[in-house]
């Protein structure tokens, strides 16, 4: 079968079906990945063309293949201690100052393959140790969250994470799994993993102390964004912080939270 080229017209279908499930643009600049993330589904379907694989999509015969797609098309790349600044004030100001009468609670809110939540919690069991603490860990894709909840990692992702987390809160695997590295079991107790698509109604989560949404708002148009932080900013406790990506800005977007210094807002 000759490799398949994506017209337009289609990428343009891909366009719309990922903003109505998720709320995310893809640019023109992403048709190059569209079409290499689900080049493996025509072959899986022995289709000739991406405007097949659209329509079965469209069918229904396949239900959880709209899942599989929107998976392959919304999962970002993310590493441990990623933006390393973030932690350092979570560790030096938000946590120094915590109130000690009720659990800690953090929710990782774009989480991917897990690396952020995890190093939250390496964050949090160094500053609070056995103080009563939790992370919800969420994303919109079933294939990372699943990979997530392994808490096994290949040993290359290990290269951002400070030696002391990594000795203390890592085992390296042996024999069947030699060249990866587990996450601290006890850690992994403390997070808890969730599908959850921001783009629609939150079920009901509690209140958080602080809620980490980095580096997933550039894929939103203005008005998801919006949207997005109302829902949010109604999860986070008074007093409580919302942790966005450098590269990111409320500017314009909400009123309920405060700049704290850039990327760090506050309810």
């Amino acid at each position: 079968m000759q490799t398949a080229t994506l017209s337009d017209r289609d990428f343009g279908e891909f366009q719309r079906l990922v903003y109505q499930l998720a709320g995310i643009h893809l640019s023109p600049a992403k048709k190059a990945l569209v079409c290499g993330r689900l080049a493996k589904r025509l072959k899986h379907y022995s289709l000739d063309s991406y405007h097949d694989y659209l329509r079965l999509l469209s069918s229904g015969r396949q239900p959880q293949e709209l899942q599989t797609a929107l998976d392959l098309l919304t999962t970002n790349e993310t590493y441990f201690f990623r933006e390393p600044k973030h932690f350092e004030y979570l560790a030096e100001h938000i946590l120094a100052a915590r109130r000690a009468d009720r659990p800690c609670r953090i929710w990782s809110a774009a989480c991917s393959s897990g690396e952020e939540p995890y190093t939250l919690a390496m964050v949090l069991a160094e500053r609070l140790g056995e103080a009563p603490w939790e992370i919800l860990a969420s994303d919109i894709s079933t294939r990372v969250l699943e990979r997530a909840r392994s808490g096994l990692y290949a040993m290359e992702r290990a290269k951002n994470i400070p030696e002391h987390y990594l000795r203390k809160y890592c085992f390296k695997g042996v024999g069947s799994q030699e060249g990866r590295f587990l996450v601290d079991r006890r850690l992994q107790a403390r997070v808890s993993f969730r599908q959850i698509n921001l783009n629609e109604p939150l079920p009901q989560l509690g209140e958080f102390d602080v809620v980490f949404l980095r580096n997933v708002m550039i894929y939103f148009s203005a008005e998801t964004k919006a949207r997005v932080v109302e829902r949010i900013a109604g999860t986070i406790r008074p007093g409580g912080y919302l942790i966005i990506g450098h590269s990111e800005s409320l500017n314009g977007v909400t009123d309920a939270l405060k700049l704290v210094r850039p990327s760090i807002y506050r309810k």
